[in-house]
This record gives structure tokens, C-alpha cells and sequence, in this order.
């Protein structure tokens, strides 16, 4: 008996809420997209808070150990994402907290570039192929320490002006009539509410707009990255030279022991970290797709998958300690506090971003972020960048509400590549400008200027190009995607 009752309720008493605050524009989850919307509302002068369930920011970035800030270059080198995400990474470089590709390796093909990141098994953060000459490029990737990144936000965050609300959980929304209008939230201190004039819902898997009755889309194929749940956790006082001797000396010998670890349940494969403050450290990403399908906004399936990574987690480091040279002397370092969601559920907006939107050099009026386009072969060579209209962040028939992270208006064939952290921190930022710019003038976010916003966003840094107004779109026979995520994380080896 599982203790279920399908059809019983009760019913909830009504009761007074006490109001917190009220405020400009309320930002709901404190990761990457809701960071950087309370950076940029709170910057554009709105009297801004930003709430979070866990007990600091950064979400999967550093809650979540996944600490890879990938695809800021396309495969040439050319770097297109700057903002906020520039701002974090210079900050961070300061303190020694991030490594990153040398400027003269970027777009490189030189042997030596690639090997470094191909032998720490990052490829797919940081190597190519170039589909016109079928060389191997670096792109501009960079990591981050997650400790120094959570100091780093929280610096970010306040020295913006914005209001910081930790340890309390965002569950329903104020409306009025057919408007956001503000949120309650569950903490130690109890039920209370936050009133404000736009609300970002920055919590990843939507929680706010479907709170709201906003219009969704929750289709997610379960061979996507983007439908995994993952634990991360890090090992460390690893010889990396002596593994490496091993590997090499007994290749025999070191794939029956990762035969082994995986009949055990264990998981063979690891990213070396290359962290220049942190050396002799492998990053587990305990990440593949489950038989059945898997649904992060269900609490007892994550329960149950975190207690399987946690147990996998010690059946890998007990093995690795006591059969794999280089590991005689190792130790579990960390394990994330968040279980790793990638993907879920994500607002119908006034625009959809389709694999369509990859086969036309197409710049919106509405233009907030360009994105490097560098996995899909052919359509990439063709089609280097991607523009991300401001509509994707605007919910189809709800006032008062901006969207901000990996939940952005998209198929889930393209949220799967154009999700990842430095993009949610596009998406972030434009949302907390439009935000700002929205309770400024007494206007619906959907209202806002386009050109005004474009503006606004250049003025911060943001890579946006001139809107002529002339579309420049070319067809081309759609290739799907490479199942990498598939394969790389289903195959054996360090």
C-alpha cells in the first residue's frame, strides 16, 4: 500500500496573509535567469526582491554543481554573449574563481588546444567539428567555482539595490482580474505575501505561470538532456598523472574495471576539472535517461532518484578508491545540494522558437540575446547564431509576467540547446530591463518599446544587431540533431 488516496481532499481554511512587501517587480527563483533579473530591474532603478527556496543563489550554476559556462564563441571563436555574464566572469577571474579558453585558442584548431579539453573529457563544452573542413575548433567556454560564485551573486544582487529573500519558497500567485499581481510564499516564518507591479518567474520549471493559468508547454521527448535528472558531485586528492599512466599502460585492465563499476550500479564516467584553484578534482555529472519517463515537478520521483544518485555516488568512490590507481587517496569533496533538472515545463508565449527559427539569419525587432548556433552540422555552418525575440519571456494572455531562464516560449527540440546557463542570464537580464521599464512608464511588460529595450540592453553591454526591418531567411533540408548527450553519458571511461 502506497498510502495514496486518489480522490481524497480537504478543503483549506481561508486566513489572513500578512503583505512582506510591495514592491516594482518581484523575481521568483534565484538562479542564472533570476539573478540577472534582479540585477538589471533592480540597476534600471525598480524597487526590485528576489526570493529563493534554498539558502543562496546561482541555482543549477552552483546549487547544482554545473558550474560550465559554455557557447559564449561559435566555432570560429567569435564571442557573442557578453552582459551580464561577462561582468560575472571578469568578476570572478579577479578571485581566482574561473578558467576559461585563452583568447588565442578560441576558434583554434591547433592539436595541442583541443587534447587539453578532449583529455578532461569536456568536449562538448568546448570542441567543435567544423562542419566546412571537419577540423576540431575550441570554442569560448569557461567553469567556475561554485562557492566563490555564490559570494559573487550575492555581491551582484545587493550592491544592485535589489532585496534578497532566502530559505523561502515561491507557491502561488496574487491575481487581479487577468494580472499578476503578486506572490505568496512559505518560509520559517510563515505564509506571507509580496505584492508587486511585474512579476518574473525565474523559477525554471514555471511554477509561477502555471500557478497563474498561463497557457504551457510541457512535451519533452525522454531521450532529451533536457527531460534528465541528475545528481553532481565532486571527488578530490585525485593523482590525475597516475590515473592517467594506468589508463594508458592497461587499457585491458581499465575497461574491466569500468565493466565492473557498471554491472555494480556505479558511473564511469567524470570530467577533469580544470579549475586552476582546484587541482587533482573530478566532477561526477551522474546524468542519464531513466526506463520511464521522468517529471521534475514530481516529488516523489525526485526523492526517489536523488536517494539512487546519492547511493550510486558511494558505490562509484568506494570502487574507484579501492581498484583504480590515482584514487588510493581520494574523497568525496561535495555533493550537490539540488538535484540537476535541465529542462520541463515552459510558457506559450507570444512568440515560439522552433528549429525554423536555426535555418534564417533572421534579426527581430524584438532581439534580446545572440546566441552561438554550433550543433546542428550543416544548419550551423550556414546559420552561425541565433536571435531570441523578446516575445519568447512574454506569456500569451497573462499581464503582469515575464519569464526568465530555461522555461523561456520554445520547442523542446530547441530549449534542449539554447537553455544553458550564460543563456539564461540573457533571458534574465532582459526580463529585469523590460521589467523596469514596464513599471516605469504604467505599462504591461508586453507593451514595452522594442526599440527602447534593444537600446537599453546595448547600453548594459548586450551584443544585439541593428534591426533593419528586411528579413534574410534561406531554406535548408532540416538534419536532426546528434543524440550526443545520449551517447556520451551511456558510455564507459574517464
Amino acid at each position: 500500500m502506497s498510502g495514496k488516496s486518489a480522490e481524497k481532499t480537504i478543503k483549506e481554511p481561508a486566513r489572513d496573509i500578512k503583505v512582506w512587501r510591495e514592491v516594482d517587480v518581484v523575481v521568483v527563483g534565484g538562479g542564472p535567469g533570476g539573478v540577472a533579473s534582479a540585477i538589471s530591474a533592480a540597476r534600471s532603478g525598480a524597487k526590485t526582491v528576489l526570493i529563493e527556496r534554498y539558502g543562496h543563489i546561482g541555482g543549477m550554476a552552483t546549487g547544482g554543481l554545473v558550474n560550465i559556462i559554455p557557447n559564449l564563441s561559435d566555432i570560429s571563436g567569435k564571442q557573442h554573449i557578453y552582459g551580464l555574464t561577462m561582468e560575472l566572469l571578469n568578476r570572478l577571474d579577479k578571485r581566482g574563481g574561473t578558467s576559461y579558453t585563452r583568447k588565442k585558442d578560441r576558434g583554434s584548431t591547433e592539436k595541442k588546444a583541443v587534447d587539453y579539453y578532449l583529455d578532461a573529457n569536456l568536449g562538448w563544452f568546448y570542441v567543435r567539428n567544423d562542419h566546412n573542413t571537419g577540423m576540431q575548433r575550441v570554442l569560448y567556454s569557461a567553469v567556475v567555482d561554485p562557492e566563490i560564485l555564490k559570494d559573487e551573486l550575492n555581491d551582484m544582487v545587493l550592491g544592485a539595490g535589489a532585496e534578497l529573500l532566502l530559505h523561502s519558497w515561491g507557491t502561488q500567485v496574487i491575481m487581479k482580474n487577468n494580472a499578476v499581481r503578486g506572490v505568496f510564499f512559505e518560509s520559517k516564518s510563515g505564509r506571507q505575501a509580496i505584492l508587486g507591479k511585474v512579476i518574473i518567474d525565474a523559477t525554471g520549471d514555471g511554477d509561477i505561470f502555471v500557478a497563474a493559468g498561463a497557457e504551457l508547454d510541457n512535451e519533452c521527448d525522454n531521450k532529451r538532456r533536457t527531460a534528465w535528472l541528475a545528481l553532481v558531485w565532486w571527488l578530490t586528492n585525485v593523482n590525475i598523472r597516475k590515473y592517467d599512466n594506468f589508463k594508458a599502460s592497461q587499457p585491458e585492465k581499465y575497461k574491466e574495471l569500468i565493466q565492473e563499476l557498471i554491472k555494480l550500479g556505479g558511473y564511469p564516467m567524470f570530467f577533469k576539472g580544470i579549475l586552476k584553484n582546484q587541482p587533482n578534482t573530478v566532477w561526477y555529472h551522474c546524468m542519464q535517461p531513466q526506463p520511464q519517463h521522468t517529471d521534475a515537478m514530481d516529488v516523489e520521483q525526485l526523492t526517489k532518484i536523488d536517494v539512487q544518485a546519492r547511493k550510486r555516488a558511494l558505490i562509484t568512490y568506494d570502487f574507484m578508491k579501492k581498484y583504480v590507481p590515482g584514487f588510493e587517496r581520494s574523497f568525496i569533496m561535495l555533493t550537490a545540494p539540488q538535484l540537476g533538472t535541465q529542462g520541463g515545463r515552459r510558457i506559450i508565449g507570444e512568440y515560439i522558437l522552433t528549429e525554423k527559427d536555426m535555418e534564417t539569419d533572421e534579426v527581430f525587432e524584438d532581439t534580446i540575446a545572440v546566441l552561438a548556433n554550433n550543433d546542428y552540422g550543416e544548419i550551423s555552418a550556414k546559420h552561425p547564431t541565433l536571435c531570441i525575440p523578446y516575445r519568447c519571456l512574454v506569456p500569451k494572455c497573462v499581464d503582469g509576467l515575464l519569464v526568465a531562464g530555461r522555461a523561456f516560449s520554445s520547442a523542446d527540440t530547441i530549449n534542449e540547446t539554447f537553455n544553458i546557463i550564460p543563456h539564461c542570464i540573457a533571458y534574465g537580464q532582459a526580463a529585469g530591463t523590460a521589467a523596469a521599464m514596464a513599471v516605469k512608464a504604467g505599462i504591461q511588460p508586453r507593451r514595452v518599446d522594442y526599440k527602447a529595450l534593444r537600446a537599453n540592453l546595448v547600453k548594459q553591454g548586450v551584443n544585439i544587431p541593428e534591426y533593419s526591418g528586411k528579413k534574410k531567411s534561406e531554406s535548408l533540408t532540416r538534419s536532426k540533431p546528434k543524440d550526443f548527450y545520449y551517447q556520451k553519458y551511456t558510455s564507459g571511461g574517464g
